[in-house]
């Protein structure tokens, strides 16, 4: 379940997301990655010569990575609880 507004306008706070953990991560995948301590959900891009995990709220600071480790899994779908029309899949 997405908590906060990090990830506003695409995911809303109570939004369940289905993870992939086995999932392909490539630029502009939705990640599931454990970084600093801490689990996060970013936007993956790619950065210089490493990899970015971008926040789609430009009130948060994006996070460096030097290569896909910290990544856990990538997001497949997300449900809007309650409304079953407003299903949306990120990969084919």
């Amino acid at each position: 379940m997405v908590l906060g507004d990090s990830m506003s306008p695409e995911f809303r706070e109570g939004d369940v997301v289905v993870i992939e953990p086995e999932g392909r991560a490539t630029d502009g995948s939705y990640v599931l990655a454990f970084v600093h301590d801490e689990w996060i959900f970013r936007q993956l891009r790619r950065h210089d010569e490493g990899w970015r995990l971008n926040a789609l709220n430009p009130r948060y600071v994006p996070t460096d990575l030097p290569d896909l480790r910290a990544v856990r899994g990538v997001i497949i779908q997300k449900n809007r609880p309650g409304r079953r029309r407003e299903t949306r899949r990120y990969v084919e």
